[in-house]
């Protein structure tokens, strides 16, 4: 019950954030600067904070809401300048994909267990031979292939699965 809290203050960091980037009358490098600025100050709250109440996830404490926050706005704005500011996107494109199917892509998840078939691509006797203890990262990639080409698949043929 104590952590509903902390979630819903996460919660508002997310729409704080999106209300700054949807604002007209600021100019986006500040938006920039405004997000990495309060991401740093957030990052820096939480580890001090995680002196006398520790950073857990799974309780949601509120050291954790100012750690996580933070390392997010700080990402949030170092991908805002990249891909709105300086307009390098073709990088992005698998993230498209995959944001116009999330619900799709999760309950895909959910029912076909991807990590057995990028085992059945990249795992087994072969896998240890030539990748050593690199081979679960080589799974994991495969899986994530697995994934980027689902989701491609439907965004080509205009899938949009809605709720």
């Amino acid at each position: 019950m104590l952590s509903t809290l902390p979630a819903i203050a996460s919660c508002l960091l997310g729409v704080f954030a999106g209300t700054l980037l949807k604002r007209r009358n600021v100019e986006d490098r500040r938006k920039v600067l405004y997000l990495v600025s309060a991401g740093i100050i957030c990052v820096g709250l939480g580890w001090l904070w995680n002196i006398q109440f520790p950073v857990i996830k799974k309780i949601w404490t509120s050291s954790f809401v100012l750690v996580a926050g933070g390392y997010s706005a700080v990402l949030l704005g170092l991908f805002y300048l990249i891909i709105d500011v300086w307009k390098y996107r073709k990088w992005a494109q698998p993230f498209v994909w995959i944001g116009m199917n999330p619900i799709t892509i999760y309950m895909i998840h959910n029912l076909v267990n991807i990590d057995d078939v990028a085992r059945r691509f990249a795992g087994g006797d072969l896998n240890k031979l030539y990748f050593g203890r690199y081979g679960d990262l080589v799974v994991a990639l495969v899986g994530l292939a697995i994934t980027f080409a689902i989701a491609r698949f439907m965004y080509k043929r205009q899938i949009f699965l809605r709720l």
